[in-house]
């Protein structure tokens, strides 16, 4: 027995979220049209409203509702200094730290050849752009490297680096190292090594 057509449309749909295999979205499409339609209808309005309003910045990338969002618009920010990131879930994290208030760019990923994705798929023009003219024409003196230490996140922020660096803007990396109240015997060999190269003089 098939099920119906629009269900079977809803259920492929569900599969473009990450994770979401064929059982799993059968599973969340017989719960949302079974036991939660009023979830289902708020879900479908969210969406629909999000995919109408929501867009990017023209000015750091990241997700927002008018052309300029609202930290890039806050004059309590840093505007000398633009921390790269590579999605706006880093950027959460890094404001969620009370230890930055600069300004940011958002790649929306991250250097990946063999998945098709090159420096015109993470908005480098755009970047080298912002770098080199800054928020309202006030002049960047530093740009942070925070792209994540995997494979991937090592090459983007090594080629963004050499395009700053050729264009004479200062580029610097976030450290890495042990993690706060972590133990040596437990951490591994390559952040432990790393810790020693990037360590710092105290006295």
């Amino acid at each position: 027995m098939k099920n119906p057509p629009a269900l079977e449309q809803l259920i492929e749909s569900l599969r473009c979220l990450p994770g979401v295999g064929p059982k799993s979205a059968l599973r969340m499409a017989y719960y949302l049209l079974q036991r939660d339609r009023k979830g289902a209808s708020g879900l479908a309005y969210a969406l629909s409203n999000a995919l109408e309003t929501v867009g990017h910045c023209q000015l750091c990338n990241n997700f927002s509702e008018q052309p300029t969002c609202s930290t890039c618009a806050s004059e309590k920010r840093d505007t000398s200094l633009l921390c790269v990131v590579e999605m706006p879930t880093d950027v959460m994290m890094l404001e969620q730290t009370q230890s930055y208030d600069g300004l940011y760019f958002v790649l929306m990923g991250r250097l990946s050849p063999l998945d098709g994705i090159g420096p015109k798929e993470i908005n480098l023009d755009k970047l080298i752009k912002r770098a080199q003219t800054g928020a309202e024409n006030k002049s960047v003196n530093e740009v942070i490297l925070a792209t994540n230490y995997t494979v991937e996140g090592e090459a983007t922020a090594h080629y963004i680096m050499e395009l700053l660096k050729a264009r004479n803007i200062k580029v610097s990396r976030i450290a890495r190292g042990l993690p706060m109240g972590g133990e040596i015997e437990y951490v591994d060999s390559g952040t432990l090594a790393q810790a020693i190269v990037e360590r710092k003089r105290v006295n």
